[in-house]
């Protein structure tokens, strides 16, 4: 269990690292299409730090996922029937899993503040409620 806990760390310490590059959601209309991609890079960065934790979780647990086109989702999925986060956590983590889908299929000049506004300003409030959960379960 300690090995799992340094790995759950690590991304923990990644994850705190993004949020001190990350602006605040006031400056979005001001930045560049250069720094706007920047931004969405750091919250896809977040999304994947967050599944990491989750995927350790499930593989210290023997419990595996597909490797299919949705394992994304199912990720979340087994995390919530494995008890690991709830629920609300599970749909709140969706806007940034759908955001993670558009960005790995976007170009760049498709990024606008009004769409990554509100997942930079609930960001650091949503990985709070995660850390508190994957401490309570682990």
């Amino acid at each position: 269990m300690a090995d799992l806990q340094d790995k759950i760390k690590a991304e923990f310490d990644n994850i705190d690292r993004l949020f001190d590059e990350m602006p605040d959601s006031q400056a979005l209309p001001h930045l560049s299409t250069l720094e706007l991609a920047g931004v969405a890079t750091l919250l896809h960065n977040f999304y994947n730090g967050i599944e990491n934790i989750i995927k350790q979780i499930l593989y210290s647990m023997n419990v595996t996922h597909s490797a299919g086109g949705s394992w994304h989702r199912e990720l979340l999925n087994l995390a919530v029937s494995n008890t690991i986060i709830s629920d609300g956590l599970r749909v709140q983590l969706g806007q940034y899993l759908a955001f993670r889908h558009f960005i790995s299929h976007s170009y760049a000049l498709d990024i606008y503040p009004k769409r990554i506004e509100p997942l930079l300003k609930n960001a650091k409030r949503i990985y709070n409620e995660f850390k508190i959960e994957i401490e309570t379960f682990v």
